[in-house]
């Protein structure tokens, strides 16, 4: 069974896309250029957002465990200023990113910290961190990629990890499956797959094997079952691309029960 990365490889992760964004920001014909994978957003919006947010998870890692944000952070945040001078605005984003790193770097990948996801499979830990921004850094990179006309798969290193990290971060939750219990069952190209139960207890995922020519796959497992490289699978995730650019096997309906579904905090 495939290990998780581990945390040096997160941090080189989240450097390496931080820099292909920057490429792309700097390739980009306007900074005014239309995000369309983000409404509303131009991408000036969006170095913003991922600068702002490289900011505050540094001081949240660095504030250690706790129940809330710290507010110097949240305010922060708010009032977030940056230039508009793409030069100058790629520089700040560069200076950012480095102190995300930099925070994680003296925490560990153990410390405790606060964060938005439940516990349930993801820690609310320096680890967890590294391991979601390495995937909120690679998917809007390929936001700024496609805002710059040249958009790209991403990488397989973190496309593998990506599908996993979403599943046990974003979805994973005790608040009971407002439906009839169903599992859904992502594949990978590349040889990787993973279950997610939904039912009455929450949802929650877990690694299977993969399924073969030989063996085929039980079409009464899962509800669903998605077939897609590991990138297709991130940006479906991600709501990047449509579920028809993938393969999808059983009732491909209860994919649109699950995109729409809010559960409690």
């Amino acid at each position: 069974m495939e290990k998780n990365l581990e945390f040096p490889d997160l941090l080189r992760l989240i450097d390496e896309r931080s820099t292909a964004f920057r490429a792309a920001v700097a390739a980009a014909p306007s900074l005014d250029a239309q995000v369309s994978t983000c409404p509303e957003w131009t991408l000036f919006d969006l170095v913003k957002h991922l600068g702002g947010g490289d900011r505050f998870w540094a001081a949240i890692v660095g504030a250690g465990p706790a129940d809330a944000p710290p507010a110097e952070a949240t305010a922060a945040r708010a009032a977030l200023e940056v230039p508009r001078e793409r030069e100058a605005l790629l520089a700040w984003l560069a200076a950012s990113t480095q102190l995300l790193l930099s925070a994680l770097r003296e925490a560990g990948p153990d410390a405790g910290c606060w964060a938005w996801w439940s516990a349930l499979q993801t820690p609310r830990t320096s680890g967890g961190v590294a391991r979601h921004r390495a995937q909120e850094t690679a998917v809007h990179t390929y936001d700024a990629q496609l805002a710059a006309g040249a958009p790209q798969p991403l990488p397989t290193e973190v496309a593998l990890d990506g599908v996993e990290e979403f599943l046990f971060t974003c979805v994973a939750t005790p608040s009971a499956w407002p439906h009839k219990p169903t599992a859904f069952d992502f594949h990978t190209a590349e040889g990787r797959s993973w279950r997610l139960t939904v039912d009455g207890d929450g949802a929650r995922s877990t690694r299977i094997p993969a399924p073969t020519a030989a063996t085929g796959e039980d079409s009464d497992a899962a509800g669903a079952s998605i077939h897609g490289t590991a990138s297709e699978l991130v940006l479906y995730l991600y709501d990047r691309i449509p579920a028809d650019s993938l393969h999808v096997d059983g009732d491909a309906g209860l994919l649109d029960l699950l995109r729409a579904w809010e559960p409690e905090e």
